[in-house]
């Protein structure tokens, strides 16, 4: 997976699932996906927010991109205002802010170091202790492309089964894995419903919503919800 910023809970799912997750940090950065923002609930609303990068080629993979220095501070007391704001009712406000303005406070300013820091940290956070590993940091066949790539990759990993989220079912192919003895699977997440502060549920935003209205335990119990396909 790509290193994404307070991603949503399905990131998380797959993480828990695996015994190893792979942070593919030397693919090209694409701009307008989830890599430096993400959704927050701000007065009953889905509100974007982000992380401005440094400009620069726009071939750049996501571990030579840095964040704006002249804008990240910024920006970053700016959404932690954003957060206190909107969530100071939550159930949960007090034990998720002091955890995000801890990953916040983090000065790194490479794209994929800061956010694999804070992807540790929410780990340790909802006691998921899988092992993290950088796509840039093994030896593989980098020359490869697509799915031909991340065969490869699992081949060098010795990996016998590799899951993809459900939005890859249609970029990799079973038989192909199974040519080179991997089982591939699809995880799927369950419709996950939880009390926010109306009736009106508002769905798939950042990790950051999960936290600030249901317990460890209670999100321990969410990242079981889903089905492998």
């Amino acid at each position: 997976m790509q290193p994404y910023l307070f991603p949503y809970i399905g990131y998380f799912q797959l993480m828990n699932l695996a015994d190893t997750f792979v942070v593919y940090d030397d693919v090209q950065y694409i701009k307008g996906g989830w890599i430096n923002r993400n959704n927050i609930l701000v007065s009953g609303e889905r509100k974007l927010f982000n992380l401005s990068l440094k400009n620069d080629s726009t071939f750049s993979n996501i571990n030579e991109r840095f964040f704006d220095v002249a804008k990240f501070e910024r920006e970053k007391i700016k959404l932690l205002k954003t957060i206190s704001q909107s969530y100071s009712k939550a159930t949960y406000f007090k034990e998720a802010y002091s955890l995000i303005e801890s990953i916040l406070s983090n000065s790194e300013i490479q794209l994929s170091e800061f956010i694999i820091k804070s992807i540790v940290k929410i780990n340790e956070y909802l006691q998921i202790d899988t092992a993290i590993l950088k796509s840039s940091e093994i030896e593989f066949d980098k020359r490869l492309k697509a799915q031909e790539r991340v065969i490869n990759l699992c081949e060098n990993l010795k990996a016998q089964h590799y899951i993809n989220p459900i939005g890859g079912i249609e970029l990799y192919s079973k038989g192909k894995f199974q040519e080179s003895g991997i089982i591939l699977n699809f995880i799927k997440t369950n419709e996950i419903i939880y009390k926010q502060f109306s009736d009106n549920f508002i769905s798939n935003l950042s990790i950051i919503d999960v936290m600030m209205f249901n317990s460890p335990e209670t999100i321990n119990k969410m990242l079981n919800q889903y089905e492998l396909v």
